[in-house]
Formats: C-alpha cells, sequence, structure tokens
C-alpha cells in the first residue's frame, strides 16, 4: 500500500448507522467490554442494539465463546454491509467538498506490478505537487484481481493489462500495446528492425508464468512457442525477466511500457514482432459502471492515461530514431 497523502475521513462516518458501526467494532476487538473502551460507548447500548439486529433478522450475529465473540456468516454480511456504507458515505462526503471545488479525497487503485518500477513514481510524485490533499492508496495486483476488486468496490479504479469487456465495468481509457523482444543492445538480434517469433526462440527466452495476463495470451495463440522446445526461465516477476534480458543471456517477449525505463536507459533495445498472428495487447484505466467517478478519481486517472502517453511516445521516438540509425 502507497499513500500519497492522509486525508480525514471521519466526517463521514456519522452518516453510517450507529449499529452497523458497533457490530464491526465487536468483531474487530472480540468483546463487547473491548468494543464499549473503543467506541466510547455504554456496553449496554451495543449489546442492545446488537439484539435488535437479531432479532429483526431471527439469527444471531456472533458467537459467544470463551475466547470472544466471533461473527456468524449473517454477522459477516452485516460487516460487509457497514464496510460498504462506509465507502459510500465516504464517498459522499468527498463529492460534496468537490462541489464546493476543494480537491480532498481518498482514490484507492489497482495496478500491475510492472507501473511500480515504470509510471506509478511519476503519477504519484505529479499527484503530490499538484493536489496535496488527494490520499492515493495503492494496489498492486494481477488484472484479474484488480478486475475483482473493482467489481467488490474495494478500489475506484484500476490501470491493467488486456481487460475484458464486460457490463460491471466502464473503460475510461484505453490504449493498444504492440509485442516485442527485449534484448541487451550486444545481443545478436539487437542490429535488426524487427524479428518474428520463429527467431526469438533461436535463443533462451525469459517467460512470464501463467499467473500473469500476458503468459496466457502467449498460450492461447503461441503455445507452440513453449512446447516445442527446452523449458524457458518462468517466472512471475517482471524485474527478473528485464535483469535477464539485460544481461544478455536470455531474451524477453513483452511490451514497449513494461520495459520503457530500460529502453530509455538504453539498457535494452525493444524490436516490434511482425508476425500476423502477433496481435497487441492493450492497456486500460477503468472504473466500476455500478458508480460515478469522483472528481478526485478523475484526475488520478487523467494522470495515469497522461504519463502512459507520454512515456510510449518518448520510448516509440526512441525505438524509431533506433531504427533510423
Amino acid at each position: 500500500m502507497i499513500c500519497s497523502h492522509l486525508a480525514n475521513g471521519s466526517m463521514a462516518f456519522p452518516l453510517v448507522p450507529r449499529a452497523l458501526r458497533y457490530v464491526e467494532e465487536v468483531a474487530r476487538q472480540g468483546s463487547i467490554q473491548a468494543a464499549s473502551r473503543e467506541l466510547g460507548i455504554a456496553a449496554s447500548a451495543i449489546d442492545r442494539q446488537i439484539l435488535i439486529l437479531e432479532e429483526e433478522l431471527g439469527a444471531p450475529l456472533f458467537e459467544r465463546q470463551p475466547t470472544g465473540m466471533r461473527p456468524t456468516p449473517v454477522g459477516g454480511l452485516i460487516i460487509s454491509l457497514s464496510q460498504r456504507w462506509k465507502t459510500d458515505a465516504g464517498n459522499l462526503a468527498a463529492a460534496v467538498r468537490q462541489m464546493k471545488g476543494v480537491d480532498i479525497g481518498h482514490v484507492r487503485l489497482a495496478a500491475m506490478d510492472s507501473h511500480a518500477n515504470g509510471l506509478l513514481p511519476s503519477v504519484i510524485s505529479t499527484l503530490v505537487s499538484r493536489h496535496p490533499r488527494i490520499a492515493l492508496e495503492v494496489e498492486i495486483v494481477s488484472t484479474d484481481a484488480a478486475v475483482t476488486m473493482l467489481m467488490d468496490d474495494r478500489v475506484d479504479l484500476v490501470a491493467a493489462f488486456n481487460v475484458k469487456p464486460r457490463r460491471e465495468i466502464h473503460v475510461l481509457w484505453s490504449a493498444d500495446l504492440p509485442l516485442g523482444c527485449a534484448v541487451a543492445p550486444s545481443h545478436p538480434l539487437a542490429a535488426r528492425a524487427s524479428v518474428r517469433l520463429k527467431d526469438v526462440v533461436s535463443f533462451p527466452l525469459a517467460s512470464q508464468s501463467r499467473s500473469l495476463a500476458i503468459r496466457r495470451y502467449m498460450d492461447d495463440r503461441h503455445a507452440w512457442m513453449f512446447s516445442e522446445r527446452d523449458a524457458p526461465i518462468v517466472t512471475n516477476s517482471l524485474q527478473l525477466m528485464k535483469k535477464l534480458a539485460v544481461s544478455g543471456s536470455h531474451v524477453a517477449i513483452t511490451s514497449e511500457l513494461d520495459t520503457a525505463p530500460e529502453i530509455l536507459a538504453g539498457d535494452l533495445r525493444f524490436l516490434p514482432i511482425i508476425d500476423d498472428t502477433a496481435r497487441p495487447q492493450s492497456i486500460a484505466v477503468a472504473i466500476s459502471a455500478r458508480r460515478p467517478l469522483l472528481r478526485t478519481g478523475q484526475i488520478v486517472a487523467d494522470l495515469l492515461r497522461d504519463e502512459v502517453v507520454g512515456t510510449l511516445a518518448e520510448v516509440r521516438g526512441r525505438v524509431n530514431g533506433g531504427l533510423r540509425d
């Protein structure tokens, strides 16, 4: 988790029904007495609210055990409801502040591992400089996990590769990322303007594991690369894969965005793959289609878009310049 700034969202909590807050705190503390001390509310008042909920629902919310109180499955549903209510209350408070022309808020972003060493540091630096009162929370996950978090309302927006269209997701912006082969400047392939996949497999290959979207993409379209040769190095670490390519011992199939820092530093050459079957990947900034994006979220989404567009333009200028040399 990365926070560029802390935002005060406590004003939103009075909007959450007290019964929900009491249940969540009892579950967190493990007893009514501990929750009473934490909330500064009489234990009898907390117990009364829990009993009222249990009577209305016709089911217990907690198991009373010698070691403490544990939520039942019904109690777990109440806790989830409380957390969603707090998120909505926080969004309401942020929306009201933004209607007053104040950019204060908390934005939750799910992004990819490659972004952590590429575009995210620059995005965060710009955000802190221009909008110091916007808090940014970043979770580094896979595309599948990012989409799940978005649909579960655990993040406000995602920056992810190969996001598949679906009714629950609204893509704000996307761009194609053509496949290429990343090699060290000293590698035998480095002098070429482009390559075909059959050229790539003539050399030791560092490949992504199937936990990553690009490898599943490659398996679906080019499984022969991994079945008709000695096993490549397989890893879920983009950093390791790039280190192997920089060393000259391996080649890597990836995108310009994944290898942008190394391309711009002159540590890697990016050779476009020109096979007709080598379809481009994509990068997208997306939100949930079920709820509107607040102004603070739009600010972060715009920064992400601008950083990707600028990085790709710079990298492609370097790659094209290298082709002319």
